[in-house]
Parts: structure tokens; sequence; C-alpha cells
């Protein structure tokens, strides 16, 4: 069964245009979600509309209205939308081309598939698609979805382009607030040496699935058991360690990540752990604050 379009309209620059079908990008069906049962009959609950004077209405007799003034409100029925007719209703206007890396991440939405409408907008939908990826612009452009008009960019992906809906400026909250009172101190020379070492060490190439959501994982693990009638394991997370000096744990972690990963051995094989050496005369700190800690740690799982 074909997808079904979000949105059906033209793809416009100056005079040219081709029909076009707009998709949505991603889909949350595979997320596991819950419905709401009543706890003795544990039939679901159904969410119906109520009117503090009137009780239980229909949804026929809802209508649409506009707080203006608290409470107080003006009515907006289907006539009046169908009267607010504008260009992007239709057609998706490109009003400008930026480079691709100029678009913050923060200003970018909801994702979008387009497509051609049809074999006859195949040349023109190629064209416009080529001049972009060559170009390495994004088209700005508008179009309303949900009775919305919608800022979005436009660019080249495989052999169909991808639309990204943009939040309007007053929707972004600014970094004043939130970033105002961090200092702006220089780190130290050798940590920041240290930092960017660690960072080179553990670069790799993105896959998303390397990334799965461990959360739903367990969660389905978790349903699955209680569909068979068992008590359900639940994994603990794992303890913080003790805060040590972020130099000392900076020079540890290189050298963990500089080791090859030790041969796994039989619980026979395994030696007990020995406990942390006790800090010199004087109340120097232990030579490596990282392994006593973890020595700490395995202490005091074992009680």
């Amino acid at each position: 069964m074909a997808p079904r379009a979000s949105w059906k309209g033209y793809l416009k620059l100056s005079l040219v245009s081709c029909p076009v079908r707009l998709y949505p990008a991603t889909s949350a069906s595979e997320r596991i979600s819950f419905n709401q049962l009543h706890k003795k009959t544990h039939n679901r609950i159904n969410m119906k509309p109520v009117d503090p004077e009137l009780g239980l209405v229909e949804r026929s007799d809802l209508v649409r209205g506009y707080e203006y003034e608290d409470k107080q409100y003006i009515i907006i029925d289907d006539a009046d939308l169908d009267a607010v007719r504008i260009e992007s209703n239709h057609t998706m206007n490109i009003e400008a081309f930026v480079d691709e890396g100029e678009v913050d991440v923060i200003y970018q939405d909801a994702p979008y598939y387009l497509a051609p409408d049809g074999a006859m907008a195949e040349e023109t939908f190629a064209v416009l698609r080529e001049a972009m990826r060559k170009s390495g612009k994004l088209a700005i452009a508008r179009l309303v979805l949900s009775s919305r008009e919608r800022v979005v960019t436009i660019g080249a992906r495989e052999n169909g382009m991808f639309v990204c809906t943009l939040r309007n400026p007053n929707e972004v909250r600014g970094t004043a607030e939130y970033f105002g009172n961090i200092p702006d101190a220089k780190p130290d020379p050798e940590m920041l040496q240290l930092a960017e070492a660690l960072i080179k060490q553990k670069q790799t190439h993105f896959d998303p699935k390397n990334y799965e959501d461990r959360y739903e994982v367990a969660l389905m693990a978790m349903i699955r058991e209680k569909l068979k009638g068992h008590k359900p394991i639940i994994a603990a997370a794992p303890e913080r360690g003790n805060v040590i000096n972020l130099m000392d744990a900076l020079k540890a972690s290189l050298s963990q990540q500089a080791k090859p990963p030790a041969k796994s051995k039989s619980k026979a094989e395994e030696a007990p752990a020995k406990p942390a050496k006790k800090a010199a005369a004087g109340g120097g700190a232990p030579e490596n604050p990282l392994k006593a800690n973890l020595l700490k740690a395995v202490g005091k799982s074992k009680k």
C-alpha cells in the first residue's frame, strides 16, 4: 500500500513549477504506548468532552474559540478559515536559498520527504534537486500544514528532497537566562589537551543502529515477561562512582582507552580484588584515584 501524502501541491521557483507530494519522514507507531484502564474492570477509559454547566456533550456540538481576553472568546468556524486563503495553501514557493550549514539546528522541527507527483513532474523535480545538490544550498519556502503556515527548508536527499519545518523565532528561547551565569573561564591547557586526546580516541562514524533505545528494549522485555506470567526482572541502573579529580580522571580514561580489552576469565580463575592502599603518611592522595574508587565500589557491592 502506497504511503499517504500529508500535503499535495506545487513546488515553484520563479516561473518553474512541478506537482509534488509531501510525506512524513518519521513515525512513532513503533513506540510502546499505554492505554488508561479502570483499575478494577480493566475497561479502557473514554475521554469525553465535558461542559462545566451541561456535563457530557457531543463532539458535534463543539466549536473553535479564540481567547482574546480572560474567558472571553470569539468563535471561528470553517467558513472563516476558508476565507484565509494564501498562496502557500497549495504552493511551496521558493523565496530564497541559503548555505546548508547556515540553518541553526535549534530552529529545525519536523522532517518530511518530498517526491514528484506523477511522471510528468519528474524531469522538473530532478533539475531543481540536482541544482540544489551541486550548489550546496537549501531552499527557503512556505506551506500550510494543519491550517498553519510553516516556513520550511528544502534540500536534495538521494533521489528525492528533504523538507524540514522551522520553528518560529518567538518559539525559541534565548540563551542568556541559562548560560548567563556560566563563567567565561579558560580551561587548563593540559586538561584540555587530555580531553581532546580522549575525544580523538573515541572518534567514530555515526550509525543510528548502534544507539537503540535501551529503555524501550527493557520495557518490551518486561512486558513479555509479564505476558508469560513471570515476575519482571528489572535491571538496576549502575551506581555512580565518587567524584574524583578531573585531571586524574582524564589521564585514567586515556590509559583505559589505550589498553587492549582484557581476556575473559572463568570465576575460578578470577582473583579476589585487593583493597585499595591507604594514603601515605602526611595525608597524600592515592596514586590512582580512579582505581581506588573502583576498588571501593567492588568492595561495597560485595557487602
